[in-house]
C-alpha cells in the first residue's frame, strides 16, 4: 500500500512538470500572438492612413479633371507656340471682326493664329485710318500683319545732326500719340536711323548715340507732352546699319535719315480687352 502512494505521487509531480512546462510555452507562445497581432494592427493602422492620404488625393485630381471638363465649353482653342488659350467669347468677337476682313486674306488663313493676326491688323488699319496719318505726305506707313511701321523723314522732326525735336514734329507725333492712347493694347517702339557719315561732337560721339537720343527725344516727348503710358513706349538706335538706300548721294542719305515708329499689339491686353 505504501508503495502504491509513492507511485502515485512520482506520477503526479511528473504530470504536474510535463503541465506547468506546456502552460509556460502556451504562456510564451500566447505574448507572441498577441504581440504580433498588436503589430499588425499597427501596420494596419498606418496603411489605412496612407489609403486615406492617397484617396484624398485621387480625389482633389478628379475635382481638378472635373473643373477642367466643366470649363471646355468656355475655353476652345490653344496656341502651342504661343501658349494661347481662347475662350469661345473670344472667338465669337473675333468672328464679328473678320466679317470686315478682306474675304480673298480670309480665305488665305490656315491657323487660328493666321486669323487673329487679321483680326488685329484690321483693328490697327481702322484706327490708323480715323486718325487721318495716311492723309499726310510726310509718313510712309506700312502695316505687315499685326504690326505698323510708320517712317519719318529727319527733317519732320530734328534740326540738322541734332536730336532736339523742331517746332514741326507735334503735329505728327500728336496723331501717333492719339492712336497708342485710343486702344490700351497698342505698345510702341521707336527707332532712330541715320545715314552714313561720321558724327563726332561735345554732346554726341557717334551716329549710334545719335539715333539713340533722337529715339529718346520722341519718347519722351510721347510721354510727357501728349501723355502717352511710359510702360508702353521702348527707345532704341540702329546707327547707320540698316539703310533703306545706298549712301551714295544726298538724296539717298536724306532717306537714311529717319525715325521709324513700330505701333506693336500686346496680345496679352488685346484677348484681355475682346473678353472685357
Amino acid at each position: 500500500m505504501k508503495k502504491i502512494s509513492i507511485l502515485l505521487l512520482a506520477t503526479t509531480l511528473v504530470f504536474s512538470c510535463v503541465s506547468k512546462k506546456k502552460y509556460v510555452a502556451l504562456e510564451q507562445e500566447n505574448g507572441e500572438i498577441k504581440s504580433e497581432l498588436t503589430k499588425t494592427r499597427v501596420e494596419k493602422e498606418e496603411l489605412e492612413d496612407k489609403f486615406a492620404q492617397i484617396q484624398e488625393r485621387v480625389d482633389s485630381y478628379n475635382n481638378k479633371i472635373n473643373s477642367l471638363k466643366a470649363e471646355n465649353d468656355s475655353k476652345l482653342d490653344m496656341l502651342p507656340e504661343e501658349g494661347v488659350v481662347i475662350s469661345n467669347e473670344v472667338k465669337a468677337k473675333m468672328r464679328e471682326t473678320l466679317k470686315n476682313v478682306d474675304q480673298a486674306k480670309l480665305s488665305q488663313a490656315k491657323t487660328l493664329k493666321d486669323s487673329m493676326n487679321l483680326a488685329i491688323a484690321y483693328n490697327l488699319e481702322k484706327t490708323i485710318s480715323e486718325s487721318n496719318m495716311n492723309d499726310d505726305e510726310d509718313l510712309a506707313i506700312n502695316i505687315n500683319e499685326t504690326v505698323v511701321m510708320i517712317s519719318i523723314a529727319d527733317d519732320m522732326l530734328f534740326n540738322t545732326a541734332s536730336y532736339r525735336l523742331s517746332s514741326k514734329a507735334d503735329d505728327i507725333l500728336k496723331k501717333i500719340a492719339d492712336v497708342v492712347n485710343s486702344e490700351e493694347s497698342l505698345d510702341l517702339m521707336v527707332e532712330g536711323h541715320t545715314d552714313s557719315r561720321t558724327i563726332n561732337t561735345v554732346n554726341i560721339a557717334d551716329n549710334w548715340d545719335l539715333s539713340v537720343l533722337r529715339a529718346t527725344s520722341v519718347v519722351r516727348r510721347l510721354e510727357n507732352k501728349f501723355n502717352v503710358a511710359p510702360e508702353k513706349l521702348i527707345a532704341s538706335g540702329r546707327s547707320s546699319y540698316q539703310p533703306l538706300v545706298p549712301n551714295d548721294s544726298k538724296e539717298n542719305m536724306a532717306k537714311n535719315r529717319r525715325t521709324r515708329i513700330i505701333i506693336l499689339p500686346n496680345i496679352d491686353k488685346f484677348f484681355a480687352l475682346m473678353e472685357e
